[in-house]
């Protein structure tokens, strides 16, 4: 008995001894002239160039050309390397299905034509390996970023990147980068809400991460792009568009449970409280108001013909009133989630009730002095009254949600005991 439990600790040593410190994921689909040649040169950096033991894995993405011939014989040939092999297509389908059974400490990927310098690579993952980082991003949008790519893929890309910013909060300027690390113990436990195995599994991954609280660090990174690309922008972004709706409305309804992981694993704030400052607040309230505005106007236009002037600004506040909270709740204070979702819908109307009080009470001081006014007059009178009203919604809407705050705050730290 004692012969083979010192047998199987042995054997768990040297398994302990043989695991690489960064294990280097290429994905490939159809890579038959380039997989060789960038193999052999990552090979070589890592070799010579790189202080951590280190492996590549070739993730072959069912590929229907001489692509897994090619990965087989640099595997018989290079120490360090291995091939697997994946029945679908997909970037994140490969990605995950290799670092969720990794057994390094760190895992990370790049494109196969490494169009990123290969000297970014010590940066990338240096502070994984510390323990002060739990992801990390190459980046071409940083200011000492060197990029050399056409102007429509620049563009494309930058214009992504505020889609993310202004839809899904996310402060991590570049999505796409095909140069990325990750602890593996951290993507074990987020990767399987990932939903996506495409091109969108880099920013569903990067957007979880950063809500639960996960330090992202980020590397400018030298940077050529690839002439012959086989992706299709077209689809790409159809996709990615579609992804971003998805992930954003997942978040608002609570099914990705952002709190329960981040009170597992990720990085609580430093302060308690609302997430935003007053500033930050009022500039995304403001957002919110001046649709919500825009919105009220034409619901008036449309429905005062024919239900009158204080059944049309009821019907109008009322259903504004409720997308306005609904936004608010999410965009302005940082609440997501389905808990108290009616309570703060209620508390919102209360709210609203003070503004049908100013609106109503402006319409009926304008047609008690002026019968016979315009629907245009009766307009700006109401966009006025709005504004005062809004004011006043601002200021409960800040009590309500930092209540929520508060209470989403000592939800998590019970959970977490």
């Amino acid at each position: 008995m004692t012969e083979t439990v010192t047998a199987v600790r042995a054997a768990e040593q040297a398994e302990a001894v043989t695991a690489p410190v960064v294990d280097v994921v290429i994905p490939v689909y159809n890579e038959e002239a380039d997989l060789g040649p960038c193999v052999r040169r990552l090979h070589a950096f890592l070799a010579l160039s790189f202080p951590f033991p280190a492996r590549i894995t070739i993730a072959d993405n069912a590929s229907t050309d001489a692509t897994m011939e090619v990965a087989n014989q640099l595997v018989d040939q290079l120490d360090g390397v291995r091939v697997v092999h994946l029945d679908r297509k997909g970037r994140g389908r490969a990605l995950r299905e290799v670092w969720q059974h990794s057994d390094a400490q760190i895992v990370a990927y790049m494109d196969v034509d490494l169009s990123t310098d290969l000297n970014a690579l010590l940066p990338l993952v240096a502070p994984l390996v510390s323990g002060h980082s739990d992801l990390a991003i190459g980046t071409r949008l940083a200011a000492s970023s060197r990029v050399v790519r056409g102007p429509k893929r620049e563009f494309i890309s930058r214009s992504y990147n505020l889609i993310l910013r202004t839809s899904l909060q996310a402060k991590f300027s570049d999505a796409q980068c095909g140069f990325k690390a990750m602890r593996t113990d951290v993507a074990k436990v987020v990767l399987p809400l990932v939903e996506d195995g495409e091109w969108f599994f880099d920013t569903e991954l990067l957007v979880i991460a950063e809500r639960i609280g996960l330090r992202i660090h980020e590397v400018p990174v030298d940077w050529i792009d690839d002439p012959d690309s086989s992706v299709d922008i077209v689809d790409t972004a159809r996709k990615d568009l579609l992804g971003v709706w998805r992930v954003g409305r997942a978040m608002t309804t609570g099914k990705l449970p952002i709190n329960e992981l981040r009170a597992a694993i990720g990085r609580e704030p430093l302060m308690e409280g609302v997430p935003l400052g007053m500033v930050g607040q009022l500039v995304r309230f403001g957002i919110v108001g001046v649709l919500s505005t825009l919105a009220y106007a034409l619901l008036y236009v449309l429905l005062q013909p024919v239900m009158g002037a204080q059944v049309a600004n009821f019907v109008a506040l009322l259903v504004t009133a409720i997308g306005n909270t609904a936004a608010n709740r999410t965009f302005t204070f940082g609440v997501r989630g389905s808990s108290n979702v009616v309570s703060h819908q209620l508390q919102g109307l209360l709210i609203f009730g003070f503004g049908l009080f100013v609106t109503s009470g402006s319409l009926f001081t304008l047609h008690h002095w002026f019968p016979n006014s315009a629907v245009h007059l009766e307009l700006l009178v109401l966009v006025i009254a709005n504004l005062i009203a809004t004011l006043a919604r601002f200021v409960g809407l800040r009590w309500v949600f930092r209540k929520a705050g508060a209470a989403n705050k000592t939800a998590q730290q019970e959970a977490a005991r």
